[in-house]
């Protein structure tokens, strides 16, 4: 799958049939609207503009019947193309359906396509942090500290879906390793989801994005085996803030007794420094 098309722009998104993988749907240079939920809508919903598109297979059918049912071309795997046209990482959408197409500007022959699906995992901001991996700038520590609450979502969405591009079949590191998390900027769950995913696996490193994903991460094979050793930096910070927040599973206990206690079933030595 290359990325420049014959124009030599890029093309950042590829379409591919939910129900036969050797179904391709077509390359797409932009697609407008993919991380922006539709005002008054459900979540998930999304009206998207897909620019310098070369549809095909089904995809390509439907445009044949806009304004019908069988404009609905089905389910499908969204990919986030690099720059050499392999992808980051995909994205499950629903219900692609046809709403426009008309000659675009990128190129003879190519289209821009309009579609309405539903993906509830392209969340807003996602496009910026895609960029930053895309074009190779997600290579340092700490470039999600200066987040919000919605964006530290959208950084942790990424760090999901890109895990396999950016680990690149890297076995776990061994048992008996040394991690040192910052904690610095854990304010709650979702930055302590950030932190911990940077310490095991670099910059946008996934390592869970909830407790019950730190819990299936510690399980092995997302880049650290138990037993090992956290080095918890600044943590007195962290637990000041920690402490204020309470959770609800077998009773109530602050997040960071949570965090610690599933550290400590999974074998992981927690020192907080």
């Amino acid at each position: 799958m290359r990325g420049p098309d014959r124009a030599g722009e890029e093309r950042k998104y590829a379409l591919t049939s939910d129900e036969d993988k050797a179904c391709f749907w077509g390359f797409a240079h932009d697609a407008e609207g993919l991380f922006t939920p539709l005002p008054g809508a459900d979540e998930g919903a999304r009206r998207v503009l897909f620019t310098g598109c070369d549809p095909r297979g089904g995809l390509l059918e439907s445009t044949g019947r806009i304004g019908s049912r069988r404009a609905e071309a089905g389910n499908a795997w969204l990919g986030v193309l690099d720059t050499e046209g392999a992808s980051m990482g995909t994205y499950f959408v629903n219900d692609v359906t046809v709403a426009d197409v008309r000659p675009s500007t990128r190129g003879a022959g190519l289209v821009d396509l309009t579609v309405t699906l539903w993906c509830d995992m392209a969340l807003p901001g996602a496009d910026e942090v895609w960029e930053l991996l895309r074009t190779g700038r997600l290579d340092r520590s700490g470039l999600w500290h200066g987040l919000g609450p919605e964006d530290r979502q959208a950084w942790l969405s990424v760090a999901l879906l890109s895990r396999e591009h950016r680990r690149r079949g890297r076995p776990d590191a061994p048992p008996g390793q040394v991690f040192t998390l910052d904690g610095s900027y854990v304010v709650d769950a979702d930055s302590f989801s950030c932190a911990m995913g940077e310490a095991v696996n670099g910059p946008c490193g996934y390592f869970g994005w909830n407790l019950g994903a730190l819990n299936d991460c510690l399980r092995g094979r997302w880049g650290a085996t138990p037993p090992f050793t956290l080095e918890w930096q600044h943590a007195a910070e962290a637990r000041a803030r920690l402490e204020k927040t309470t959770v609800t599973a077998d009773g109530e206990e602050t997040l960071l007794d949570a965090i610690l206690e599933i550290f400590a079933e999974r074998g992981v030595d927690v020192v907080l420094g």
